[in-house]
């Protein structure tokens, strides 16, 4: 079939298989209050909620604009990874031969190299996606900031209202740059194909299970919750 073999077949439903439990695992499975986006989600709430209190809110402006900054840095990687990817199929023959002088890379076809490559494309895509939609909804999100009203009434059910939007707005946007994010990851994993089913299978296992200590066993989750321990 175009060049794939049944262990290509193995190791592009272990990825999709990886991807789809990773995301379902850190997002809605029992363990993922336990994972740092979880608890990075957290401090976000407390982060706006302080931010009612304040007279000056200058210090919010600039964390907002630190994450709408980095957020845009990430799309316009995407594009000009969906355009690196593009390039290759220009050079898919020339490719596929040096492939097939190569000691250690499984011989391939033309038809294959390129479903491949717009697979990595379409990886590409949907990280642009969703780093875009993720800047649009920090943007909102600091619109609904300025709309909290003054600290003198900081006590009052409108204000926590509109902070509670706020908060929520701020999630959502880190939830998709989170995704954005972890199609990069995954598109190094994917990378392993170009070379062999038996790499990709390799690739993918070692980035889920580095995902998965970011999340639940880091020292970066560790901090995090340390404040939570000594309250």
């Amino acid at each position: 079939m175009a060049g794939f073999g049944m262990l290509d077949v193995i190791a592009i439903a272990f990825f999709a298989a990886a991807w789809i439990g990773y995301l379902l695992a850190v997002e809605t499975g029992p363990h993922a209050r336990r994972s740092l986006n979880t608890l990075m989600n957290q401090r976000r709430e407390r982060w706006i909620m302080e931010s009612v209190k304040r007279e000056n809110r200058i210090i919010d402006t600039q964390v907002m604009n630190g994450l709408q900054n980095g957020t845009a840095f990430f799309a316009s990687t995407s594009l000009i990874a969906i355009g690196g990817s593009l390039t290759l199929l220009q050079s898919a023959d020339r490719v596929v031969q040096v492939f097939a002088d190569l000691p250690f890379a499984t011989t391939t076809t033309r038809a294959a190299w390129e479903i491949k490559v717009i697979g990595l494309a379409v990886i590409f895509a949907y990280a642009f996606f969703k780093f875009s939609w993720s800047y649009r909804l920090f943007n909102y999100c600091a619109i609904l900031i300025g709309a909290i009203p003054s600290w003198t009434e900081a006590d009052k059910p409108e204000t926590i209202a509109a902070a509670r939007e706020a908060v929520a707005m701020n999630v959502v946007a880190g939830l998709h740059f989170n995704r954005g994010q972890r199609a990069f990851f995954f598109a190094l994993a994917y990378l392993g194909w170009f070379i062999s089913p038996w790499l990709f299978l390799i690739a993918t296992a070692a980035v889920l299970t580095v995902m998965w200590r970011r999340q639940f066993a880091s020292d970066s989750a560790a901090a995090v919750g340390a404040g939570r321990r000594a309250a």
